[in-house]
């Protein structure tokens, strides 16, 4: 089970007056998410879609029309192979013209938001894209998963280039406040679901003992039970008032 401060990002900077407007981010997407789409839906936009990786899951699974934003003209090259279109702007500012007489069925923001000076405006305005009933899917990394505690309780708390704390993180979230936070300015979003994916620590049982099924099964508990201290990333699912 992906935890989200594993998640492979190979990151790619050209000098720049922004370090993100030619970064790029290349992993394996986000399968946990994605398994939270919705059946039959028609366009899905990903915002913060990164090198298209998200489009690619989609696209194994369904006939859904992809469409992405992204900061990094970089990472756009990347992704308009693997989605009908990608739009490269800051999603803090106005909406490119052409976006914004579109509808979309689902939006995806798949770790992006905690990147973000006001997360939950952004979210807002971004609702007004989506059809009434369409579907929000949202991850977030867990800043008090019990990797993190460790650090903490070590007094350790330092920027890396990549991980919960990424020093591009402008916002923190755990499972209790992700959704208070993160929806507080979108009213016309309902959350019809928070879970949490990530790994109770096994250690050599894992690596040499248990069979991967048995990982998985215990991982499952663990984020289940107790979705705080084991879910590297929170994941959301609201939907639109009709």
């Amino acid at each position: 089970m992906t935890d989200a401060a594993e998640i492979l990002e190979t990151n790619i900077n050209i000098q720049s007056k922004s370090p993100l407007v030619n970064k790029i981010y290349v992993n394996s997407g986000n399968p946990e998410l994605i398994r939270l789409l919705s059946r039959n839906l028609g366009k899905i936009l990903d915002i913060g879609c990164g090198a298209g990786d998200n489009a690619n899951l989609i696209s194994n699974s369904s006939n859904s029309e992809v469409y992405g934003v992204t900061y990094s003209a970089a990472e756009a090259e990347i992704a308009r192979s693997r989605m009908k279109k990608c739009w490269v702007f800051d999603i803090q500012s106005d909406f490119p013209a052409d976006l914004n007489d579109l509808k979309f069925d689902c939006l995806i923001f798949s770790h992006v938001l905690e990147h973000l000076q006001d997360p939950s405006a952004v979210l807002a305005r971004f609702s007004r894209l989506l059809h009434s009933g369409g579907q929000v899917l949202i991850a977030v990394p867990n800043v008090l998963s019990w990797r993190m505690r460790i650090n903490f309780l070590k007094g350790n708390f330092k920027y890396e280039k990549e991980g919960v704390l990424d020093d591009t993180h402008l916002r923190f979230f755990t499972y209790f406040t992700a959704d208070q936070y993160l929806l507080a300015k979108a009213k016309d979003l309902n959350v019809i679901s928070k879970t949490a994916s990530g790994s109770v620590p096994l250690w050599l049982f894992r690596r040499y003992l248990f069979p991967p099924s048995w990982c998985h099964k215990i991982d499952e508990w663990g984020c289940r039970n107790w979705p705080n201290l084991f879910g590297g990333q929170i994941l959301i699912s609201a939907v639109k008032k009709s």
